[in-house]
């Protein structure tokens, strides 16, 4: 995991829209299909002053019940709102139902400032994207600070061992049902499993209460992305 200094200001909110084809395109024509997506494409293009697309993922034959991922960047929760507004009005709308909204907000770490989401550097999107909710137990909270932190030093270490995952993990407490959403980004998801299973040895586990459902997803451009959802 890498590690550099934050350059973008502390109320950046990101959300990961999970969503399912319903099945409505199924009756549609090629060009009818190409027009959504199309249509799509602008609406994106016209909100990106306030709402920048880190990436879109293609989920399907990764993720049963999910057909796509959009990952979304803004200073405000009112810009998601906005765009997703246009979009379910959109000639898309019909064919695409969202499943999950992974809401938060992006900072450095409590335990080391230092540390914070790899896509608030500037650094590209890599191909595979492994995205799920996470909470950890009423005892974590309990505990001394300075326990915890240096519980969160080891679980850091044995993350520092894959150096070529790309790390974002933000806040979402009181604003959904999840404390935090990991997000986690390589070029061969087979560095995800033994990144992840590694992890699985720190002392830090017992204080896991929730990391699921995960969601992985292919890194497409976003026409190419929409049309395999629909």
């Amino acid at each position: 995991m890498t590690d550099a200094t934050l350059t973008a200001p502390k109320s950046t909110f990101t959300t990961f829209w999970i969503l399912q084809s319903t099945g409505a395109s199924r009756s549609w024509t090629e060009d009818q299909r190409r027009e959504a997506c199309d249509s799509s494409m602008s609406i994106v293009k016209r909100h990106g002053a306030r709402v920048s697309l880190r990436a879109a993922y293609s989920t399907i034959g990764l993720t049963a019940g999910v057909d796509l991922i959009l990952w979304l960047v803004a200073d405000d929760l009112e810009a998601f709102q906005g765009l997703s507004t246009e979009l379910n009005h959109s000639p898309v709308g019909p064919a695409l139902e969202a499943k999950f909204a992974y809401l938060g907000m992006a900072s450095g770490s409590q335990y080391n400032p230092e540390h914070g989401p790899a896509f608030l550097r500037g650094i590209p999107p890599k191909q595979y994207l492994s995205v799920y909710p996470f909470s950890k137990t009423p005892a974590w909270y309990l505990l001394p600070f300075e326990k915890r932190r240096e519980l969160m030093a080891v679980h850091g270490q044995l993350g520092d061992e894959f150096p070529s995952i790309l790390t974002n993990t933000v806040s979402s407490f009181g604003i959904a049902d999840q404390e935090f959403v990991v997000a986690l980004e390589d070029d061969d998801p087979a560095i995800l499993i033994n990144m992840v299973q590694r992890l699985r040895g720190a002392k830090v586990r017992e204080y896991t209460l929730i990391d699921t459902p995960i969601f992985l997803g292919l890194r497409m451009d976003l026409g190419e992305a929409i049309m395999a959802a629909i």
